[in-house]
């Protein structure tokens, strides 16, 4: 079969051919029928984050696929051969740039009927990161406040409509250009971050969702309530980010010094900052189908694109301003 592989960092992956995976004990196997890219896919390529998550080179990347179940390994329950599925690949089983994917059971999903393989492709990764950073880590209810920024993203675009399906006033940053497309997902209030200060025009939030970064983030503690919370989806790290990752000695004293001055922010406001690092997790996963199947949910697809066109998306992924998920898919005929 074929996929990508990444030989040295900063370089183009390139198209190889491997040998074909087969699915073992508790591991099912995918026959791809499109990826989409994540920002975290370029990071991991570039080597920008290799202190905390450094890659084995040669390595094949990629964590989202949509497909068809081709094998399902023993032990393995609730999928079925021929069977539609969506996966954020495991970090083990990390290589859903291929035209073929063995991954963890646990991981996988059914993939909601209505949806297409590029729809579906776009919704893993950045569909769990919203569901855990709003439902397991930010715990958002009925009538709470929550600012989401970069709504017109992939994070972004699908953690408006779950915050929404919660219950909860809804603001977001858009570029003049995507602001139609946020309040047609559900935003209560979208702040043109061309022309406004959100540090301006918003105070008393429950809870604050930023995938922009560190400037940001210290600008968003100013518009909690007392307690309120930010969650970090970028940067900066936290301690406990140094414990998940096991980071010891020098590495986690680096990693907790960058997110130090965050910390120190954040206490004197009296508020909270959490980084989230997002885990697959297939009932997550099942979760955002439930809300596709109820029409809570809609992906945003904002580029689809032919699988040879890997090299090219995984270069513009940081880029931003667009909207939705650049998505790829393969054509196996």
């Amino acid at each position: 079969m074929k996929a990508y592989i990444l030989s040295t960092y900063g370089a183009a992956p390139v198209l190889a051919d491997v040998p074909d995976p087969h699915a073992g004990p508790g591991e099912v196997l995918i026959d791809v029928a499109a990826v989409s890219v994540n920002p975290v896919d370029a990071l991991l390529a570039k080597g920008t984050v290799r202190l905390v998550v450094p890659l084995h080179l040669p390595s094949r990347l990629g964590f989202d696929a949509a497909g068809t179940v081709l094998e399902v390994g023993e032990g393995v329950t609730g999928l079925t051969v021929g069977q539609r599925a969506m996966v954020r690949a495991d970090h083990p089983h990390m290589g859903a740039f291929a035209e073929r994917l063995v991954v963890d059971a646990s991981v996988v999903a059914p993939t909601p009927a209505a949806l297409t393989d590029a729809e579906a492709a776009s919704i893993p990764l950045a569909g769990t990161t919203a569901w855990q950073a709003l439902v397991d880590q930010g715990r958002l209810t009925a009538g709470q406040k929550v600012l989401i920024h970069a709504g017109a993203g992939g994070v972004g675009s699908l953690a408006i409509q779950i915050a929404k399906h919660l219950g909860a006033e809804v603001a977001t940053t858009a570029s003049p250009r995507n602001a139609e497309l946020v309040r047609s997902l559900g935003a209560d209030h979208v702040i043109d971050y061309h022309s406004q200060d959100f540090t301006e025009v918003l105070s008393g939030y429950d809870l604050v969702v930023d995938g922009v970064g560190e400037k940001n983030v210290l600008r968003s503690l100013t518009v909690l309530r007392p307690g309120g919370l930010v969650v970090g989806l970028n940067t900066p790290p936290d301690a406990h980010l140094a414990r998940t990752l096991g980071a010891t000695g020098l590495k986690g004293v680096l990693v907790r010094a960058l997110g130090a001055r965050v910390q120190r922010r954040a206490k004197r406001l009296g508020v909270r900052y959490e980084y989230l690092l997002m885990h697959p997790d297939g009932e997550d996963l099942a979760a955002l189908g439930a809300l596709v199947d109820t029409g809570g949910l809609r992906p945003v697809v904002g580029r689809e694109l032919p699988f040879a066109q890997l090299p090219e998306a995984l270069a513009s992924a940081h880029n931003g301003g667009g909207h939705g998920k650049t998505v790829l898919t393969l054509d196996r005929r």
